[in-house]
């Protein structure tokens, strides 16, 4: 089996015993080190959406949290639009000087 069905299946495990699913847990059930865990993108995106998976995401408090962080998401995304557009019209304006 390799790593992420390792990591898959002890997420759905732990889920299933209604335990927390956190870096350590994965850790100790698959005998991989939580260094490799959160270093790896894959294995700490599978871990991350079981996170978010295994929490009610009907409270309220739970939706506030996904909203702000979408917020914050949205808004970085936001500004790395603006300052490619600006980009782009800098670039526009030189090469529409080196052509005239």
């Amino acid at each position: 089996m390799n790593n992420l069905t390792t990591v898959e299946t002890a997420c759905n495990n732990l889920a299933t015993a209604g335990q927390a699913i956190t870096f350590t847990a994965i850790a100790e059930h698959t005998g991989i080190s939580r260094t490799t865990l959160y270093r790896n993108p894959d294995l700490r995106a599978v871990i991350n959406e079981h996170r978010q998976r295994s929490s009610d995401p009907r409270t309220l408090t739970a939706l506030t949290t996904e909203i702000a962080h979408l917020r914050t998401g949205l808004e970085a995304l936001a500004d790395r639009v603006r300052q490619q557009e600006e980009r782009l019209r800098r670039l526009e304006t030189s090469s529409r000087r080196k052509t005239s």
